[in-house]
């Protein structure tokens, strides 16, 4: 099969290259997806997962990527809840090879049924920014109705999916991001708008929750904002700082059917807008995840027409 491999950590995207690897085997609970569309994080190549399986073995030449829609064509030995031929959508194991190939094999937990009416484009889209917003919001954040959010990178995959979901939840949502992002922020449902570099991000005061997908300096100013009682919920690694009287979390997103079929649904009844900035083929992946120039939005590899 066609596919995307690495086998250079110091490299990067730069090491990305065309390769014809075998199709995969289904282990005990997998399915074997065709995979359809895909999607990749330029940042996983600096994962050891990435290079290593579950025991901390060498895994190179790898697949990257994690993001997959695609249709099931065949079910390991005791797989349940799927069927062959079934659309699906979701986040495969961080350890394991990823979705830039013509197939990938999943373990079924992690994948949910992808509705006929959503693009598998857009479902390949979702997975990581949807379950991130998701789990940052309500798992770890324990956000309710009427309390107050700080987005950064709000235009941005990760931040317009919480800014949408904290909007819908009935939060007040303060968004952050450079000057020309500021009607998209607002678009998104950010009642405010924090252009970073020329507005003071203090003037903001106290907040219940910050979403953090910044870290360093910007997170360590965050982490005053953050009323007694409140939390502040990284992604961007560990917080230097904690707040003087709240909670600071930080945490790595994981697969969950359930939660994607809340955000699938929500897409479906126009309540929750993705961002895909550019959509190459599987021949182009390579120049695609190398660009000369800035792109606003996800980037989605089509594997099939």
């Amino acid at each position: 099969m066609k596919a995307i491999v690495v086998t250079d950590p110091a490299a990067g995207t730069a090491g990305m290259r065309p390769a014809e690897r075998p199709e995969p085997r289904v282990a005990e609970n997998d399915v074997l997806v065709e995979v359809h569309a895909s999607g990749f994080t330029p940042g996983e190549l600096t994962w050891p997962s990435s290079w290593t399986d579950r025991l901390g073995r060498d895994r190179t030449p790898s697949i990257p990527g994690h993001e997959l829609a695609g249709v099931v064509s065949a079910l390991g030995y005791g797989t349940t809840g799927l069927s062959v031929g079934q659309r699906v959508f979701g986040l495969t194991d961080w350890t394991r090879d990823g979705t830039l190939a013509e197939y990938a094999a999943v373990e079924a937990r992690n994948l949910a049924p992808l509705p006929g009416d959503v693009a598998f484009t857009v479902g390949a889209s979702l997975p990581i920014s949807g379950l991130t917003a998701w789990q940052g919001l309500f798992e770890h954040g324990r956000l309710q109705p009427g309390q107050s959010v700080l987005a950064h990178g709000a235009a941005g995959g990760v931040g317009s999916m919480v800014t949408q979901l904290a909007r819908e939840a009935g939060a007040h949502v303060i968004g952050t991001g450079r000057a020309a992002d500021r009607q998209a922020v607002l678009d998104f449902g950010a009642t405010e708008f924090v252009d970073l570099d020329n507005d003071t991000l203090e003037d903001v005061g106290e907040v219940d929750l910050v979403f953090d997908v910044m870290g360093g300096d910007m997170g360590k100013r965050s982490t005053r904002l953050v009323r007694a009682g409140g939390t502040l919920v990284s992604i961007a690694g560990p917080p230097e700082v904690r707040p003087a009287d709240g909670l600071a979390i930080d945490f790595v997103v994981v697969s969950d059917r359930a939660q994607l079929r809340e955000v699938v649904q929500r897409v479906r009844d126009a309540r929750l807008r993705t961002v895909i900035g550019n959509v190459a083929t599987l021949d182009d992946a390579v120049a695609a995840f190398n660009p000369t120039e800035r792109v606003r939005g996800k980037t989605i590899i089509r594997v099939r027409p």
